[in-house]
């Protein structure tokens, strides 16, 4: 999947091809099989030089300020050569949470945390290996506040998701802390823009897994002939090409929608909620099948299959699970009413 396809040419196909080979020399980096996923700093470094690692933060900041559609679309490219690394997290949450917040962006890794009343986090993304972790809560008087704060000041219990990335909880005094006041609605929309990166990164997990199963299809042969002459089979192709072309297209209007509209569409959260329904409901099918096409080579370690699989099997269920999402999906068809649900769907 690429944010080209998406947003209609929306990327300089240079960039677009310059985040390709730079990840895609790094296939694999980070990736773990029993273990926990460890940030490659060489790559980042590499990165960060070619201004990749906060492409939408502003240029006077120290970004590249370009957009969502190049972010996208490096993130895509990082699923697809199953490349790890706190890339989003970054630029799009923490990044952007601290430019909005009026604070300073220095080089420092980071990622974001948004703590609850207790003043704990769960399966934060990335926390053990970040240098600084944004944090957002909300103080004794009701109103959210952001820090900027090195790992060091808070308790971070490490934890992975089903790939081993980390996903750790974090703990702080907020009794203790200091930050910067910023508006209520902030909250709301650093959950949206952290539930498109999922749907995104699923997208593209699922776009490369039907890839592999379509490769598999025509390269190996039973009874004397290709897997794909089968008429089963192809059923089964096309059952899992239908359900990520949906997933695709779910994520590319929400994702289009929220760069027309610079995040104000009202909208927008019926919009992410129909793109992360849409993408988790397709990992189900997409998974059990890609994995039945291929049969035994695709449970080994060896085959690229379970990077794709067990990723999007792993997202689908951050920042909202699949069920909260389609619950979100049904509240607001209910709001719109008989004489509103169509023109809700259709924009």
């Amino acid at each position: 999947m690429t944010t080209d396809a998406l947003l209609g040419g929306a990327v300089d196909p240079d960039l677009l091809a310059l985040m390709d080979a730079v990840v895609a020399e790094h296939g694999g980096a980070g990736t773990a099989h029993g273990g926990p996923v460890r940030l490659d700093a060489a790559l980042w470094s590499r990165l960060s030089e070619l201004g990749l690692v906060r492409l939408t933060g502003s240029e006077q900041t120290g970004g590249s300020g370009a957009g969502w559609p190049e972010a996208a679309e490096l993130a895509a490219a990082a699923v697809r050569h199953a490349v790890r690394l706190p890339l989003a997290e970054h630029d799009l949450l923490a990044g952007w949470l601290l430019e909005t917040a009026g604070l300073p962006v220095d080089d420092a890794v980071r990622t974001v945390a948004v703590l609850g009343a207790d003043g704990t986090a769960a399966a934060v993304p990335w926390a053990s290996a970040a240098q600084r972790i944004v944090l957002l809560w909300r103080d004794a008087d009701g109103t959210h506040r952001v820090a900027d704060v090195e790992p060091q000041r808070l308790r971070v219990t490490p934890g992975t998701n089903l790939i081993g990335e980390p996903r750790d909880t974090v703990a702080a005094d907020v009794g203790a802390l200091s930050g910067t006041a910023v508006a209520d609605e902030l909250a709301g929309r650093l959950e949206l823009r952290a539930a498109l990166v999922r749907a995104v990164q699923v997208a593209a997990a699922l776009d490369t897994a039907v890839g592999l199963a379509i490769e598999h299809a025509g390269a190996r042969t039973q009874f004397g002939r290709p897997l794909a002459k089968f008429q089963a089979v192809q059923h089964m192709i096309a059952d899992i090409a239908a359900e990520t072309a949906l997933a695709r297209t779910a994520v590319a209007a929400a994702l289009h929608r929220a760069v027309e509209t610079d995040w104000a569409a009202a909208d927008l959260d019926f919009m992410v909620a129909v793109a992360r329904s849409c993408a988790g409901h397709a990992a189900d099918v997409v998974v059990r099948r890609a994995h039945q096409l291929l049969g035994a080579i695709g449970t080994t370690a060896e085959h690229r299959l379970h990077h794709y699989t067990r990723a999007a099997l792993a997202w689908r269920g951050e920042y909202g699970s699949v069920r909260s999402w389609d619950e979100r999906v049904t509240a607001a068809a209910a709001r719109a009413g008989a004489d509103g649900l169509w023109p809700l769907i259709a924009g």
